[in-house]
């Protein structure tokens, strides 16, 4: 049983976002018809390959004359350049065409990753996306932003690539770490502070008394979560606008994964505790934004900012951030939750307070 979410991302292009248990044999089906059988490269998680790697082969070793796989390590480091280069080089020496699809099989790494590999190779070859965390079934397997980090900042180097379909199995959560479920949670809680308050009873609901639901009890967050940021990437396939809103928490997020040098905290606890930067930059402007819509989850997250003391440093950080423009820093910020708004800080005092106000909470 599964459902399925259309995404137009043009008025002439569309692909479709599955959600659902036991989806591989989906996968292969739509592989074959639509690309061929004759040869198919997986970019695939190291940790995701040693507990399902059995599962995959049986599924598409029988349909497809060649399998090429490449194993990408763990963690946000494989983000970067030399990755990136390494499987360039053995995509190219295999003598993968046009039509070669690409099937990325992990979390947000290897979605990003492979997704500006697939943009890059011969100028843009097939990319389907399997996402298999939390996070990457809700967010980064959504919308076709590809790409990697550079030293200066996250996210610096990519490209828009819309993939050709996406399948979310959840029979890939059933092996998730209990930190991979707190990083995807993040982006859960921000649908919920930006656009669906409701959405934070139901993860209220999955995340007690100190612990996580089955991930069988997940598929309907999941599939409203990725229906929010469809909705949004709809009306929005370039982040020209209210796409923006997206990245609620993200500005100070970013920040904080880039002082523990993108290995220290994760990319969900980076965001978790800027939305507490958000809240009190937003509640400054007046806004009386209730923190318990956060402390209610805070005790799922093991987030120690300890040692981290110079603002001012950390402003710095804020304008090499992407969405600087004029060398502004823009913030997504609260009237009320469900109501978002771009805020343009002329007024550094305001990332003072709030960059206080986050540390405390987190020291």
């Amino acid at each position: 049983m599964f459902e399925t979410i259309s995404v137009s991302t043009t008025s002439t292009s569309k692909y479709e976002y599955h959600v659902g248990i036991g989806l591989l044999e989906k996968v292969r089906d739509f592989i074959a018809s639509n690309f061929g059988t004759q040869k198919l490269l997986i970019v695939i998680d190291r940790n995701v390959h040693q507990h399902h790697v059995s599962r995959v082969h049986e599924v598409f070793e029988p349909t497809f004359g060649k399998i090429l796989t490449y194993v990408v390590p763990p963690g946000e480091r494989s983000k970067g350049l030399e990755q990136f280069s390494s499987i360039l080089d053995y995509v190219l020496k295999e003598g993968v065409e046009r039509k070669t699809p690409l099937l990325a099989i992990g979390g947000g790494v290897v979605g990003d990753l492979s997704g500006f590999v697939a943009a890059s190779a011969l100028r843009g070859i097939p990319l389907i996306h399997i996402p298999t965390s939390l996070l990457a079934m809700v967010d980064s397997s959504i919308g076709g932003k590809t790409g990697i980090n550079h030293f200066t900042g996250k996210n610096l180097i990519g490209a828009f690539y819309q993939p050709k379909a996406v399948f979310a199995d959840i029979d890939f959560l059933e092996t998730l770490p209990s930190g991979e479920w707190v990083n995807g949670l993040s982006e859960i809680i921000k649908y919920g502070m930006i656009e669906a308050p409701e959405l934070l009873d139901e993860l209220r609901r999955l995340t007690k008394p100190y612990g996580f639901a089955a991930p069988g009890d997940w598929v309907n967050v999941i599939r409203k979560s990725a229906q929010i940021k469809v909705d949004i990437v709809e009306r929005d396939v370039l982040e020209a606008g209210i796409r923006a809103f997206l990245n609620f928490g993200h500005t100070y997020g970013h920040v904080i994964e880039r002082i523990g040098e993108y290995s220290k905290y994760s990319h969900g606890e980076a965001v978790f505790a800027g939305m507490y930067g958000a809240l009190s930059a937003s509640n400054q402007l007046g806004h009386s934004i209730d923190r318990i819509q956060l402390d209610d989850f805070k005790r799922l997250y093991s987030i120690n900012l300890e040692g981290i003391q110079d603002v001012n440093e950390l402003i710095g950080w804020m304008y090499k951030d992407k969405k600087v423009s004029d060398e502004v820093v823009r913030l997504v910020l609260l009237e009320k939750p469900g109501k978002p708004f771009v805020y343009k800080v002329e007024d550094e005092r305001i990332l003072k307070e709030s960059w206080k106000f986050l540390l405390n909470e987190f020291q």
